[in-house]
């Protein structure tokens, strides 16, 4: 069902319309609904408990039917792999006892290489069946728990609001929610790792006897050694995780607040502030990096200690060797391998690192949510009322300074409020306590009628101008038509090249400061208009437009649309109080003044000297919703093009240039570029030389070199000793072990064995150690580099890229370059050299395997140029549908009292899950597709397995049991390694283009 995209890829560049739609089973809204029903479920049993509840628990009781069904996977495919050696070794005995006339043998041998191709063709299929499944649910629930943490992103009170950040926030979905797509992969090794190890050890026992122990006493010494790696590497994480928080949130402030870090020229303060959480960030992922290479060194070592060290003991207490003992131990070992040496660790590892990431977001979900603040609905027009008694409110009870101290005012059908005072006297906080944002604490807040509000600072979503006015609202064209007229927006949206469904980008890219506002506004009569809200709460929207505007918008909007609803209006703009039907002047957070403007007047109240306050003081609170900066209340810059054609510089930034309709620039916002093609050398080659001179990359290539040559020639040695002493035994009619000369024969072949093993172990260590280095100098370089240039970018390139997309680049992708890339790279190059040394050592061995290997190899460079022509699409993709995710949480946060007071979170979170859906689907096709190639891969080797079980057979007659042997048993590990060490190459390919 993937050959229709994979045709498709490979005649052109994928489009997100050319993606298969997310399965219903698989949607965000059914994934998230289901994990949050379990996580309630296990919230309520706590409480009644007494008892703190334990996400984990939740996780395991949503899924573990379906997870432990995968473990039967699991367990064929790892008895398949234990069963393997056996006919490996039946055919290895058949060639030591060759004899030509012996019919009876030849064809049971026939049986055997039979049975071996069977293995090896299921366990083709078995092993990424298992993983698709694994992979999958992994993906499920990263999209839950993305959908739970959003869900309570919405709902967060204030209070909770301060113990957190944007930056936190985004880096609990960019980060620790991507643990659960790796533990899942591993988790069922926990188990299925020491079973297999007991086996193969139970087999070894009966092949050759008590040596097997000193064999397994490796595996068992390096497990302890690793498990405390894991805990040390998930110690370092979690030191990392807090520092990248930091780092992050530091991103987020920067980027968002970088017209003020231009104005003010505070780039090289900011600059050392980012530098410095960098480095102690990059000082804490050296360091996991190091555990890491030391943990794949011990990978690649492992068997050929294990080995070593069996036939040391095997051959020391008196035994011959034999290739058929040989090379079934060493595919015993071989089978044991992985699982012990890498998925259990492996496992081990990711389980730590979940622990963390599950306590981090439990922590999040425990935070407290806002108060349901449920308005009377009105019984009649007449009983629309906004009363407020003797409120006093905190923001933080352990301030003494209250936010507002005994407010008293009562508000009815046809009134408007103006809330005046300087700054910080506790205007917007009134607004937030009557939306139920600031919690009461005495006094009472009565409130008839539904409300809708406009926050002092415009804020828009990622949408189309039409669709952030009617705020989902059906489209009525007369109704439609008025709110436009009346919010002045008509001759504006003629400028965009699409008029009303222009695309509004994040932040509003395509409007200017004063076309937000009028947005805004329109928004909030659209209610009116709608007959949807009673109560209008408008926080200073007037302040980002000239005079001239502001009166039209006024007269229009708040005196003529809203004339028969109860309206409060916060206003700095002393001109508009006269309209008003009653004033109440705050300062400090108290009321010290209230009445009409004529009471006003006639007690000689000066308005002007009542604002005026230290203008360079900004407000002291920062909630969502308010700017953390003082908003230029009293600039009256010309940006209205309804009526003046004087556009200022910021309209000409922000997109309101003087051009003829359909001329215009920035009228829709282009979605996230992406790369094509292949990735040019030139790639690669900077990315070594920024962490690296070409001296010490020269020496790195050297050391893999030497690594792998030492690793080879282990093997080699070892069939080369037991061929010499198949050849000794039918010299000497058999080896009794007394004979002097063999007494010198055994050091000289032990110790050059032993050699082998030292070089190898020296070699792996020292070359994984370098990588990690060198790759890692290089993810630095290139984040201080990049951070650089965006401080020297102009600011109109902020205006065009979402805070997301800038923030991804920082995040995600610099966490691919500090821990992914470089242990895949590392992997991919181990592997693609341990390819090449099974192939030559099979081909100096048995050199007719080219004849079916030069066919396989053609098909094999087919196969993976068809598939990165799709992969890489699907990986670019997978990118660019990640970043609406996260701009639509850091917009959703921005906006979130206007989304809770117009009672829109049901709302935004179906977009959020449909963000997510659209990433699902990148996401499904990138495992899947992946699979594919994997399984194709496999079936090549699977017939080179085949054809060198047979062909050795026919040519029984020319090979002895060590050729065999080599041959057959490197054949069997090509299998594994081919397919993966390919993929690799693809996945380092597919990093790469984060660079």
């Amino acid at each position: 069902w993937l050959n229709p995209l994979f045709i498709i890829g490979h005649k052109r560049k994928l489009e997100e319309d050319d993606m298969y739609k997310v399965l219903p089973e698989d949607s965000s809204e059914k994934l998230g609904e289901e994990l949050q029903w379990y996580w309630d479920k296990e919230v309520q049993k706590a409480k009644k408990r007494g008892k703190t509840p334990h996400l984990t628990k939740a996780i395991i009781l949503c899924y573990w039917k379906s997870y432990l069904v995968f473990g039967i996977f699991t367990m064929i495919e790892e008895t398949l792999k234990i069963v393997q050696p056996i006919f490996l070794g039946k055919i290895i005995s058949f060639f030591e006892n060759y004899d030509s006339s012996d019919e009876a043998s030849l064809n049971f041998a026939y049986c055997y290489a039979g049975a071996l191709s069977v293995c090896t063709l299921i366990l083709a299929i078995m092993h990424h069946l298992y993983f698709y499944h694994v992979q999958r649910a992994g993906m499920k629930l990263r999209v839950a728990m993305c959908h739970m943490i959003y869900r309570k992103a919405l709902r967060l009170s204030n209070v909770a609001m301060a113990k957190t950040t944007t930056g936190q926030i985004v880096n609990l979905l960019s980060n620790d929610v991507n643990k659960f797509d790796q533990v899942t992969i591993f988790l069922h090794f926990l188990w299925a790792g020491p079973l297999q190890a007991v086996a193969v050890t139970v087999l070894l026992w009966m092949e050759i006897g008590p040596s097997c122990l000193a064999g397994m006493a490796v595996l068992i010494i390096l497990l302890p050694v690793q498990t405390c790696i894991g805990r040390l590497f998930s110690s370092l994480r979690s030191k990392t995780a807090a520092l990248t928080d930091v780092r992050i949130r530091t991103m987020n402030e920067v980027i968002s607040g970088m017209k003020i870090i231009k104005m003010y020229a505070w780039e090289k303060s900011f600059a050392e502030l980012v530098n410095g959480l960098r480095r102690k960030e990059i000082a804490m992922v050296m360091k996991s990096s190091y555990l890491r290479g030391l943990n794949l060194a011990s990978f690649f070592v492992a068997s050929k200690i294990t080995v070593f060290m069996t036939f040391m003991a095997y051959v020391l207490l008196g035994n011959v060797i034999s290739a058929s003992r040989v090379f079934v131990a060493v595919s015993l070992y071989g089978a044991v391998r992985l699982t012990v040496t890498l998925f259990f660790p492996a496992a081990v590892e990711r389980v730590s690192e979940s622990v963390i990431s599950i306590r981090r977001i439990k922590n999040f979900l425990m935070l407290d949510e806002v108060s349901p603040f449920k308005p009377q609905l009105r019984g009649s027009n007449e009983n629309i009322i906004l009363h407020v008694q003797d409120l006093t409110c905190y923001w933080d009870k352990s301030l003494e300074t209250p936010a507002l101290q005994q407010i008293s005012f009562t508000v009815r059908r046809g009134e408007l409020l103006a809330v005046i005072g300087p700054v910080g006297a506790g205007k917007s906080s009134l607004l937030s306590a009557v939306l139920g944002e600031l919690p009461t604490d005495k006094g009472l807040i009565n409130v008839t009628g539904r409300i809708a509000y406009v926050s002092q600072q415009p804020w828009v979503f990622s949408g189309t101008v039409r669709s952030n006015i009617l705020f989902d609202k059906e489209y009525e064209k007369e109704k439609y038509e008025k709110v436009l007229k009346v919010c002045a927006l008509k001759k504006d949206l003629e400028l965009l090249a699409n008029g009303d469904l222009t695309i509004i980008g994040d932040r509003g890219a395509t409007l200017s400061g004063g076309q937000k506002a009028r947005v805004n506004l329109a928004r909030l009569v659209v209610f009116s208009v709608y007959q949807d809200a009673d109560i209008y709460l408008l926080d200073d929207p007037l302040s980002a437009v000239d005079a001239e505007v502001g009166r039209h918008l006024f007269e229009k909007c708040i005196c003529q649309a809203l004339h028969q609803k109860i309206s409060v209006l916060v206003t700095h703009q002393l001109q508009y109080l006269r309209a008003a039907n009653q004033i109440i002047i705050l300062k400090d957070g108290k009321m010290v003044g209230k009445g009409t403007y004529a009471e006003f007047l006639r007690s000689g109240i000066d308005f002007a000297s009542l604002l005026k306050k230290d203008e360079e003081v900004a407000e002291q609170l920062s909630v969502p919703g308010t700017p953390n900066v003082k908003s230029a209340r009293n600039r009256t810059f010309s940006e209205s093009s309804v009526l003046s054609q004087d556009l200022s510089v910021h309209s000409q930034k922000d997109g309101a240039v003087e051009q003829p309709p359909g001329e215009n620039a920035l009228a829709a916002v282009p979605e996230e570029s992406r790369h094509e093609g292949k990735i040019n050398f030139k790639v690669y080659r900077k990315y070594f030389t920024a962490g690296a001179n070409y001296l010490v990359i020269f020496i790195l290539i050297v050391f893999n070199i030497l690594a792998q040559v030492a690793y080879v020639l282990q093997d080699w040695w070892l069939s080369y000793w037991a061929n010499h002493q198949e050849k000794l035994n039918l010299t000497t009619n058999g080896y009794n072990g007394t004979n002097e000369t063999e007494h010198l024969d055994l050091n000289f072949y032990l110790g050059i064995y032993a050699g082998l093993t030292v070089a190898t172990i020296l070699f792996g260590i020292i070359r994984s150690l370098l990588v990690f280095q060198v790759l890692v100098n290089s993810s630095q370089n290139l984040h201080n580099k990049m951070f650089q240039s965006i401080l020297k970018a102009p600011v109109l390139f902020f205006d065009r890229n979402p805070i997301g997309k800038i923030l991804n680049r920082f995040s995600k992708d610099i966490g691919h370059l500090d821990d992914l890339l470089p242990l895949t790279f590392l992997d991919f190059v181990q592997t693609l050299l341990q390819i090449f040394g099974v192939v030559a050592v099979a081909v100096a061995v048995i050199p007719w395997i080219l004849i079916p290997l030069i066919p396989l190899f053609i098909l094999f460079i087919f196969l993976r140029r068809y598939f990165l022509d799709t992969s890489r699409d699907i990986k670019r993709l997978e990118s660019t549908t990640r970043s609406p995710v996260f701009s639509h949480l850091s917009s959703s946060l921005q906006g979130l009292w206007t989304i809770r007071a117009l009672k829109a979170e049901e709302r935004f979170q179906k977009l959020f899950d449909a963000h997510q859906d659209l990433h699902s689907e990148a996401w499904f096709l990138f495992l899947t597709t992946s699979r594919w190639f994997a399984v194709r891969l496999d079936a090549i080797c699977a017939v080179f397995v085949i054809v060198v079980a047979f062909g050795s057979l026919l040519l029984a007659k020319t090979l002895n049991a060590g050729q065999v042997g080599l041959a057959l048993s490197y054949a069997i590990t090509l299998m594994g390694t081919f397919q993966w060490g390919v993929r690799q190459s693809a996945e380092v390919e597919n990093l790469v283009m984060f660079i």
